[in-house]
């Protein structure tokens, strides 16, 4: 792709296909949100609505007043801004495939999505003590009692068997998942496509080597799709001739934030393993 070929728009829409491609972190986040996002110390709006009440009903008898709505919007803070910069050679260029520029930009896009997942991940340090569970040195025996002690406390919290689940786990983990499947004799014939290990005791279960690790235990997280927000703007896709160089130079800023904003919807499995 020569530098005269790059047109902003559709290189900035490719990235970002790419990088929803390959997130798997941000891929079980909640990304509806209000606003725009600027610069980085942007903020945008994460909506949401209260409980509803339910009474009982009485045959030709007036209802009660029509309950009013709360809001509960929250604010997300974009307080991450990550950049590349590359330049491809003109002889590396002229040697190559034609194909040379998007085949980096792709390595940009999951580069940034690595980065961006291990942010989410993060967020582990605010989940509540309540909804942390802690196995040390565990084997694949262990893990069913793990999961159920995981549905329990979500169960307790209103997340029923109906509310899509996932859990998210170290493939030092996701290794023991596998052979506990096969000790319960689970299903085993989902493929490992883009992080994505099959169902086990009601979670869709993932795998990624960016969950955090704090000396030896892995902070996996089992959440609904609601528990985490996330949001992202690729704000700048320029194209550039580097001046001391025969060479096209590409570089990128990509914006983004994530919050806890349904606490009771996120259990923090903080394992080590045997």
């Amino acid at each position: 792709m020569a530098i005269s070929n790059f047109i902003p728009t559709v290189w900035s829409e490719t990235l970002l296909s790419e990088l929803d491609h390959d997130y798997i972190g941000v891929r079980n986040c909640s990304r509806d949100f209000e606003g725009d996002i600027r610069g980085k110390g942007s903020s945008v709006k994460i909506n949401g609505i209260g409980d509803i009440s339910v009474f009982d009903y009485t045959k030709d008898t007036d209802m009660q007043t029509a309950q009013d709505l709360s809001d509960t919007s929250q604010t997300l803070l974009i307080d991450q801004a990550k950049a590349f910069n590359f330049q491809i050679d003109d002889v590396d260029r002229a040697q190559s495939t034609p194909k040379l520029m998007q085949a980096a930009m792709s390595q940009a896009a999951a580069a940034l999505s690595d980065v961006a997942d291990a942010y989410v991940y993060s967020l582990y340090k605010n989940v509540a003590p309540t909804n942390t569970i802690a196995y040390s040195e565990i084997v694949a025996e262990d893990v069913l009692d793990i999961l159920l002690d995981a549905r329990r406390v979500l169960l307790s919290h209103g997340v029923n068997s109906n509310i899509p689940t996932s859990l998210e786990v170290s493939p030092e983990v996701a290794a023991l998942i596998i052979k506990s499947k096969i000790l319960n004799n689970s299903d085993n014939t989902a493929a490992l496509e883009n992080g994505a290990l099959g169902s086990f005791i009601g979670f869709d279960v993932y795998v990624s080597p960016n969950i955090a690790v704090v000396d030896n235990r892995y902070k996996c997280l089992a959440r609904t799709k609601r528990a985490i927000a996330f949001a992202e703007q690729l704000n700048e896709v320029e194209a550039y001739r580097p001046e001391n160089r025969f060479a096209d130079a590409v570089k990128g800023l990509h914006l983004y934030g994530a919050k806890v904003v349904y606490p009771d919807e996120v259990v923090l499995l903080d394992l080590s393993v045997g």
